[in-house]
């Protein structure tokens, strides 16, 4: 004997759907509501220290650049966490050269605890900067993720260095302005 299950659509009802916006703007959204809404938004206290606290721990690409690019000190370090083959494919110019897996050993003798990190690895696909931040931290260090990763780097149009000397590519119009140095951001 063979089993078989059917499933059929629930019965249509004869009284209107109600509407997908709550009638009171400041009610919780409802199962019905759209994707975005479905979880309602946090409030603004809450959604301002989410996104100060984010700020704390990550930086972008073009403000990285930026202050490297400033006259003077920018008053971070930049840690590059990837394989020494991943670093000859290219890195960032004066970036240190620290794989994940030798910063216990080796940070104390490369850098300096009061000096602030930040850290990258081949872009948003990839959490071994995360992962780097983390023993650093871990070690008493005060530490940034660079977001894009050296990926994003190299989009955006910035100078690296390669085991075969210094490379730029034209900035790719997806993650950067192409006529203007400012994103509006």
């Amino acid at each position: 004997m063979v089993m078989t299950s059917r499933i059929t659509a629930p019965a249509a009802s004869a009284a209107p759907a109600a509407p997908a916006v709550p009638a009171d703007p400041a009610a919780p959204a409802t199962s019905s509501a759209n994707p975005v809404l479905r979880v309602p938004p946090a409030s603004p206290a809450a959604a301002a220290a989410y996104f100060g606290a984010s700020l704390a721990f990550h930086a972008d690409v073009s403000d990285v650049a930026s202050a490297l690019a400033a006259d003077g000190d920018p008053g971070f370090v930049v840690v590059d966490s990837r394989s020494t083959a991943s670093w000859g494919q290219g890195h960032i110019p004066g970036a240190v050269h620290l794989p994940t897996a030798l910063i216990p050993e080796q940070a104390p003798r490369l850098l300096d605890p009061a000096v602030p990190v930040v850290t990258y690895c081949w872009g948003p696909g990839c959490n071994g900067a995360t992962r780097a931040a983390l023993a650093l931290a871990q070690l008493g260090y005060q530490v940034k993720e660079m977001l894009g990763g050296f990926e994003y780097w190299a989009r955006e149009g910035f100078a690296f260095e390669t085991w075969e000397g210094g490379e730029q590519r034209a900035a790719d119009p997806l993650t950067a302005p192409v006529d203007d140095a400012d994103c509006g951001c």
